[in-house]
């Protein structure tokens, strides 16, 4: 698995477009799953901003990720089904898209042609450690880099009823409602 840290940026793109599918389809428990992208998008800006960006010119960047937290807010703050959590998470998804379309087409190949392969790989390592110390101060850990089992072992402490029918994305989904 690679860890340079365009592999692990964009890896983050493709899951927080996941969950913006998620809550646009309306598939799943929409709490559940602001929950999730609202976690992973604070760690992520975290992690580039103290991580990343302060090796290339990205103020634009950091622009545009105070604006995507003040939709995000917003979007956690709105009851899911009204047209305010319809239409702020429309921004939302426009604001982050463009971002990431910026960021994968101009900032990470800047980046790729400035820093060699082993500097990507200590930006990696530095990002990677840096989002999940954030994404275990928001929710208790990185769910994601957790097995099935081990999501099982919590929820069955928790004692979250269904467990046993749960898959694994589930099982991630009650654990974090178990613990909002």
């Amino acid at each position: 698995m690679a860890t340079d840290v365009i592999t692990l940026i964009t890896r983050d793109h493709r899951k927080v477009e996941e969950l913006f599918a998620r809550l646009t389809s309306g598939k799943g428990d929409p709490s559940a799953t602001v929950a999730e992208l609202h976690a992973l998008l604070i760690a992520h800006a975290r992690a580039e901003e103290d991580r990343v960006y302060p090796g290339i010119d990205a103020h634009h960047g950091l622009e545009e990720h105070k604006e995507a937290e003040v939709l995000l807010d917003a979007l956690v703050r709105a009851r899911p089904g009204t047209k305010e959590f319809r239409e702020t998470l429309e921004k939302l998804v426009d604001s982050v898209n463009h971002h990431v379309e910026e960021e994968e087409s101009e900032l990470l190949p800047k980046l790729a042609r400035q820093a060699g392969a082993k500097r990507l790989e200590e930006l990696g390592e530095a990002f990677a450690q840096r989002r999940d110390e954030e994404l275990r101060a928001l929710n208790g850990g990185p769910l994601s880099e957790v097995t099935k089992a081990e999501l099982y072992e919590q929820a069955q402490k928790a004692d979250i009823p269904g467990r046993s029918q749960m898959d694994k994305e589930e099982l991630e989904q009650a654990l974090r409602q178990s613990t909002s």
